[in-house]
């Protein structure tokens, strides 16, 4: 093996070793969870899910078409007292689980967080 060949593979086990990206709840900026979610089990109804967000408040619509307000408590986690409630995200974001039972996953997100007035 060369020297050159070496150099590349040493540099190749850095840079994938290199912790280049964080999950989500490990951010200091909120993650964006905005975006059109699927209802996959203990659902509400039949239609899509959605979350719109501005900065760590969040308008939840689930698919029934039922509205509430929510914020990310603290990172990995999603309050509503409106809906007495509470879930945990993903590390990625794809998947919310309510404490109710209620799983949503992510099937169209919105880029900017596509806001509601209240």
């Amino acid at each position: 093996m060369t020297a050159r060949n070496f150099a590349l593979i040493a540099l190749s086990a850095l840079a994938a070793t290199s912790a280049s990206a964080q999950s989500i709840g490990t951010q200091r900026l909120p993650p964006d969870l905005a975006g059109l979610y699927r209802c996959v089990r203990n659902c509400a109804g039949n239609g899509p899910a959605q979350i719109s967000q501005r900065g760590w408040d969040l308008f939840l619509t689930n698919e029934n078409g039922q509205t509430a307000q929510a914020w990310i408590a603290w990172p990995g986690h999603i309050k509503s007292q409106s809906w007495d409630d509470c879930a945990v995200y993903s590390p990625d974001g794809f998947t919310i689980q309510f404490n109710r039972g209620a799983v949503w996953v992510l099937v169209d997100p919105m880029m900017g967080g596509g806001w509601k007035q209240w």
